[in-house]
C-alpha cells in the first residue's frame, strides 16, 4: 500500500483531523443560529467551513451523520467540563457547580445553547439525540442522588430525576429565548436551589 507523503509539512492523518474539525465547527455554526435552514446541506457546511464537497465524505456519510456528530462533539465537551467542575466542588455546591459551568459555557457560545436547548430547532436527528441524552441524563441524576442519600431506586426517585433534568433544560430553553429575565448569576443561584431542595430524602420514599 502506497505511503501518503506530508502535504507543506502536514501529515495526511492531521490533515483530515483539521478538515473533519472545521466540518463540525461549521456544523454548529449553522445547527446553532438562526441561518435559513436551506443552508444545512452538504453544500452549505463545506461552504461555511471553507471545504470543498469532495472532502466532506471523508469523515461523514451525510447530513445526518455530520449533525450526530456535532451534537455529540458538543454533548462530550460540556459533560467533560461539567463533570470537572463537579468534582472539583464540596457536596454541598455540587449542584451549584454543575449548573454555573452550563451557563458560562452557553452564555460564553449561544450556538451550543441553541444546539442543545433551542426548542424551534426540529432537526429530527437532534430530536432523537436529545431524546437519548435526556434519558441518560435522568438515570445518571437519579443514581448519584440516590448514592448520595443512601438511598435505593424507587419509582419516587425515578419521577424526581425525570422532573430535574426536563426542568433544567425548559428553563435553559426560556432563559435563552428571553423569557426567563433573569441575569446569569440569577439563573444559576435559582436553578441550583431547585436542584437542592430535591435531595430531601423523604422525597425518595427513604
Amino acid at each position: 500500500m502506497a505511503q501518503v507523503r506530508p502535504y507543506r509539512g502536514i501529515e495526511a492523518a492531521d490533515r483530515l483531523a483539521d478538515r473533519r474539525s472545521r466540518l463540525l465547527e461549521a456544523g454548529l455554526t449553522i445547527l446553532g443560529s438562526d441561518a435559513d435552514p436551506s443552508e444545512l446541506t452538504v453544500r452549505g457546511v463545506c461552504r461555511q467551513a471553507g471545504i470543498t464537497a469532495r472532502y466532506f465524505y471523508e469523515s461523514f456519510n451525510d447530513k445526518d451523520d455530520l449533525v450526530g456528530a456535532v451534537y455529540d462533539w458538543v454533548i462530550a465537551d460540556i459533560a467533560a467540563s461539567t463533570g470537572a467542575a463537579v468534582a472539583a466542588a464540596p457536596p454541598r455546591g455540587q449542584n451549584r457547580a454543575a449548573m454555573a459551568n452550563i451557563v458560562r459555557t452557553i452564555a460564553d457560545d449561544p450556538r451550543v445553547g441553541r444546539l442543545l436547548f433551542n426548542s424551534q430547532l426540529a432537526n429530527s436527528v437532534l430530536v432523537r439525540k436529545r431524546r437519548a441524552a435526556g434519558g441518560l441524563l435522568t438515570r445518571l441524576y437519579g443514581r448519584d442522588v440516590g448514592t448520595a442519600l443512601g438511598v435505593h431506586e424507587s419509582e419516587q426517585g425515578k419521577a424526581i430525576a425525570h422532573f430535574a433534568v426536563a426542568g433544567v433544560a425548559q428553563a435553559f430553553s426560556a432563559w435563552l429565548d428571553g423569557d426567563v429575565a433573569l441575569d446569569a448569576d440569577q439563573l444559576v443561584d435559582h436553578l441550583a436551589a431547585i436542584l437542592d431542595s430535591l435531595t430531601d430524602p423523604k422525597l425518595y420514599g427513604a
